[in-house]
């Protein structure tokens, strides 16, 4: 049991990962030809687990409505959102008819798909106001620069801060491909660093979370 529990796939893993590290710098036919197989059953199984997840997903709903925990009422919004939304995408095959009309699940992507996408992103725009606010008190002179870069490409990025102030333009755009290009590319050597060595440590055994039982 514990072969197959442990032994197993960390067998998979490591002889897997190693292949597929190994192919990326093989440029023959037949090692694109083996990419290109494993690509198509990786989607496979991505269906399978987005069945799972979305099984998972109604029975702890079900369960809320079930007990009327609170907030129960969204679970049953959820439900009838999903369900309606497959059936019309079912029953409508895509987003625009043959003649290009707006079928119904076309309408509901639209219409209510893209608002409320737009209401999520317009409540995130308040946090990240609030949490400005307060990481941008200039209690320092790193913080007094950091306010003084923000509210520059502030005021450049809108048309009534770059018609006050006609220079913010041009600094927002320095500020933004200049300094903030150099510190993005950093960031992202740091998490494609991280992420080499995180890939390292599955395929080599060391970080097990991945089976559901931590690291023994």
């Amino acid at each position: 049991m514990n072969l197959l529990r442990r032994q197993l796939p960390l067998m998979v893993a490591m002889v897997t990962g190693l292949l597929f590290a190994g192919q990326y710098y093989v440029p023959h036919p037949a090692s694109e030809e083996m990419l290109t197989s494993v690509t198509k059953w990786m989607q496979i199984i991505g269906g399978f687990a987005l069945v799972l997840g979305i099984t998972s997903l109604f029975t702890v709903h079900a369960a809320k409505i079930r007990r009327k925990e609170a907030g129960w009422g969204y679970s049953v919004i959820l439900y009838a959102g999903m369900l309606g939304t497959v059936a019309m995408g079912l029953w409508s095959e895509g987003k625009e008819a043959v003649d290009g009309a707006t079928t119904a699940f076309g309408w509901v992507y639209s219409y209510m798909m893209v608002p409320l996408q737009g209401t999520m992103f317009s409540l995130l725009a308040f946090f990240i106001a609030s949490a400005a606010y307060r990481s941008f008190r200039a209690r320092s002179r790193e913080a007094a620069v950091l306010l003084t870069a923000a509210v520059i490409v502030m005021m450049g990025r809108v048309p009534l801060g770059e018609y006050l102030i006609p220079v913010s333009g041009d600094l927002s755009q320095w500020i933004l491909n200049v300094l903030n290009a150099s510190v993005r590319r950093a960031i992202l050597i740091g998490v494609s660093l991280g992420a080499v060595a995180l890939s390292f440590k599955i395929i080599f055994g060391i970080e097990r979370s991945y089976l559901g039982g931590g690291k023994e």
